[in-house]
């Protein structure tokens, strides 16, 4: 696999960032996850508004504008191998002398690097993925998108350690997201998702989903949505970048609806899939 790093391509194995990286020592940077269907990275200009309201969130200059960010991405994606890619970039405040204080004269460090997009099979999308729940513990400003992710990584292994897949959040009550994806339910025909907020990230997928049910006479409702309506749902999605539209089917350990998926999500899928084909 071919990575780059701070103006150059090397191979995986070779890529070295020095111990005084403040994304090593803090945390402090952003990333981002595009995926890349046929060598095309997918909404590709909404994941670069994302990129930079997540710099502006916590005042780190952005490196590059657009236009650079699209050409550095091509030519990644073109280096590889395989088509279907899920591509990782990631910006740092860059390395400095260790003090919380932001560094005067520090560069950002800039890495990018492209696995092979692994999507559910028709067979995982139709049998669904189980789910846990937990309390949201996090920071409050989980709408940026920072590499410092210790509760994300926390709360998503309780889902591994119970055997499932997701952990759902819920904060005073109410729905915020999953550990690592976003969260819709389904009642009664009608789809509801919580609202973009400081609470949550904004999804790329999620905000597909929420166009294509605009656009295709979907009843929707984007609102609070309480933990005892998740429980009574007919239908949980969770929605994400590499897993695109992916039922849960048993939560903390009951089967949601009938168990496998439903109506509506198989609707969504359909048209995200043909939403991708057309891109």
């Amino acid at each position: 696999m071919t990575v780059y790093l701070n103006g150059e391509y090397l191979p995986i194995g070779e890529a070295r960032v020095p111990v005084l990286d403040r994304g090593f020592l803090f945390g402090d940077g952003i990333y981002e996850v595009i995926p890349v269907y046929g060598r095309k990275p997918f909404r590709l200009s909404q994941h670069l508004v994302r990129l930079q309201n997540s710099c502006d969130g916590i005042r780190l200059t952005n490196p590059l504008d657009a236009a650079g960010w699209t050409t550095l991405i091509a030519d990644l994606i073109s280096r590889q191998d395989f088509a279907d890619q899920n591509l990782y970039l990631q910006v740092t405040r860059g390395v400095a002398k260790r003090d919380h204080a932001f560094p005067q004269t520090a560069t950002p460090t800039v890495f990018m690097m492209a696995n092979p997009l692994v999507t559910p099979t028709p067979a995982q999308f139709e049998a669904g993925v189980p789910a846990v729940s937990a309390h949201d513990n996090r920071w409050q400003r989980c709408d940026i998108k920072s590499i410092a992710l210790l509760a994300n990584v926390l709360l998503r292994q309780l889902a591994v350690d119970e055997g499932a897949t997701e952990t759902i959040l819920f904060r005073e009550g109410y729905l915020t997201e999953g550990a690592a994806s976003n969260i819709f339910a389904v009642k009664d025909g009608r789809l509801l998702a919580p609202p973009r907020n400081h609470l949550m990230l904004p999804g790329i997928t999620y905000d597909t989903v929420l166009e294509l049910a605009r656009d295709h006479g979907i009843p929707l409702e984007v609102r609070q949505i309480s933990e005892a309506e998740v429980r009574a749902a007919d239908e949980l999605w969770l929605t994400s970048s590499t897993k695109e539209v992916l039922p849960i089917t048993r939560f903390d350990g009951h089967a949601v609806g009938d168990g496998h998926a439903g109506p509506l999500a198989r609707r969504m899928l359909a048209l995200y899939q043909a939403l991708k084909d057309t891109a």
